[in-house]
C-alpha cells in the first residue's frame, strides 16, 4: 500500500504544470469531447508507466542493494532540481490534427509527450525503490488521472487558483527527502 500511496502522490505532485498537463488543457480546449481525452490519458499512461515499471523492476534486479540505493538517492535529488525546472508546451503539440479520432489523438500524444517525462523517470524510480510493480504503475496512473482529469473537465480555472511554483517546490522537497532517506538507510 505504501509502495500506491506514495508513487500516486509524487506523480500528482509532479504532473501538476507539467507539458502532458499542459497538453490536457489544450486537447480540452480544441476537441470538446472530456471523456474520450480522458480514456485516452488513461491508456496511454498506463501503457507508458507499465512500460517505465517494468524498466525499474528490472534495474533493481540488476544492480545489488548498495549500488541500488546510490543510484535511487541520486536519482530522487536530481528530480528534486528538475521539479524546480517549468515545462512547456511545444507548438507543435498544440497542433497535433485529429486524425485517429480524439481518443487516438490523445492516446498518440499523450504517449509520445511522457517519453522521457518527469513523471515516467519517476515511475521507473519508484518502481525500483520499492519492488512492487503493480502498486507502483497503478499509483502512478491514479497520480496522472487526479493531475489531469480536472483540468480536462474544468480547464484553465484550476491552474488559475494553484500556483504552479508553488507545487513544483513542494514536489521537489519530496523528491529530496526521498533522495536523502535513500542515501542514509
Amino acid at each position: 500500500m505504501e509502495a500506491f500511496l506514495v508513487s500516486t502522490g509524487i506523480v500528482a505532485l509532479a504532473e501538476m504544470g507539467d507539458k502532458t498537463q499542459l497538453l490536457s488543457l489544450v486537447l480540452a480546449t480544441k476537441f470538446r469531447r472530456p471523456w474520450p481525452i480522458v480514456a485516452g490519458i488513461f491508456v496511454s499512461t498506463l501503457v507508458n508507466h507499465g512500460l517505465a515499471g517494468a524498466v525499474g523492476a528490472w534495474v533493481t534486479q540488476m544492480l545489488g542493494p548498495d549500488m541500488l540505493r546510490w543510484v535511487l538517492g541520486g536519482s530522487f535529488i536530481a528530480m528534486a532540481i528538475w521539479m524546480l525546472i517549468p515545462d512547456k508546451l511545444d507548438e507543435d503539440e498544440a497542433e497535433t490534427k485529429p486524425r485517429f479520432g480524439v481518443f487516438g489523438a490523445t492516446v498518440i500524444a499523450f504517449f509520445l509527450a511522457e517519453m522521457g517525462d518527469k513523471t515516467q523517470v519517476a515511475t521507473v524510480m519508484l518502481a525500483a525503490r520499492f519492488d512492487a510493480w503493480a502498486s507502483v504503475v497503478a499509483g502512478t496512473t491514479l497520480g496522472m488521472m487526479l493531475a489531469n482529469v480536472p483540468v480536462v473537465f474544468f480547464g484553465e480555472a484550476i491552474t488559475r487558483k494553484v500556483p504552479i511554483k508553488v507545487v513544483h517546490s513542494i514536489g521537489a522537497v519530496v523528491f529530496l527527502v526521498l533522495g536523502v532517506l535513500a542515501l542514509i538507510h
